[in-house]
């Protein structure tokens, strides 16, 4: 399909599509676009509708299913909730690529350091357990903190739990 071939990653918006188009149905463009990984939300449209369809397209992360008899302004909302969704899925996604971003910079011996830390290891234990000098692991803490920008191990987990890293 054409569309798909020129669908680029960071296309917005979202997708009205009828659940029985010639050559790709609805629901194999659904799971087209998330073969691809594209975010785009769909709406899904048909004239034949029944329960066990609606419920696979829903399941599939669709939107929203609707007869081609509804109201016009049912459609409207229906594209104003998926573009309200869509747009709060980039900005999660952009979040979350700038938050891993942080974490690259780190070293690998400050991500073994931040292993430790939280797992609520004392920095005597954890230089115990690296082979290094306490004073080291002080260094390495800061270090962490200044380039993640965090000012305890609370807000430290957090994020590490956040940006799923460890």
């Amino acid at each position: 399909m054409e569309f798909l071939a020129e669908l680029k990653p960071d296309t917005a918006g979202c997708v009205v599509a009828d659940l029985q188009m010639p050559g790709m149905d609805g629901m194999a463009l659904q799971a087209a676009l998330q073969k691809v990984g594209s975010l785009l939300p769909v709406i899904l449209l048909t004239g034949h509708g029944d329960i066990p369809t609606t419920v696979r397209a829903m399941r599939g992360g669709a939107e929203d299913f609707l007869t081609k008899r509804a109201p016009r302004t049912e459609l409207i909302a229906a594209v104003q909730r998926a573009l309200a969704r869509d747009e709060r899925e980039r900005t999660e996604c952009a979040r979350l690529l700038a938050l891993r971003q942080r974490f690259e910079q780190l070293t690998d011996r400050e991500l073994e350091v931040l292993r430790h830390v939280v797992q609520g290891k004392l920095n005597k234990q954890i230089a115990a357990d690296l082979g290094i000098h306490e004073r080291t692991v002080k260094l390495h803490r800061t270090s962490i903190t200044t380039k993640l920008n965090v000012h305890s191990v609370a807000e430290l987990t957090r994020l590490v739990q956040e940006a799923r890293v460890l």
